[in-house]
């Protein structure tokens, strides 16, 4: 598995094979984990964007805004003190 830029873009994709898969970028750390529960911070992909990352969302995330993520993995490495021993460090092919 490679990643390949898209001239132009900051996006990544990730060659599997002679496929070409678009890997999202988690909204809390940015590593490309794929959307769903990131495994490097641990935060559930909520729908939250930088528009309303202020707002907590409730659901899987409960009543933790995608800011307060975001500080929480500068200072701790997860989106949450309580996830801390969760998460793993990124691999090389994640990188933003």
């Amino acid at each position: 598995m490679s990643t390949v830029p898209v001239p132009g873009c900051c996006e990544m994709l990730t060659r599997v094979g002679k496929h070409t898969i678009d890997v999202a970028a988690c909204p809390c750390c940015a590593h490309r984990t794929g959307g769903g529960t990131c495994p490097v911070c641990f935060w559930t992909d909520d729908g939250s964007t930088d528009q309303n990352a202020g707002t907590a969302r409730g659901g899987p995330n409960g009543d933790l805004s995608l800011s307060d993520a975001r500080l929480n993995y500068a200072i701790y490495g997860a989106s949450h003190p309580r996830y801390q021993e969760a998460v793993r460090q990124p691999r090389p092919e994640e990188l933003p």
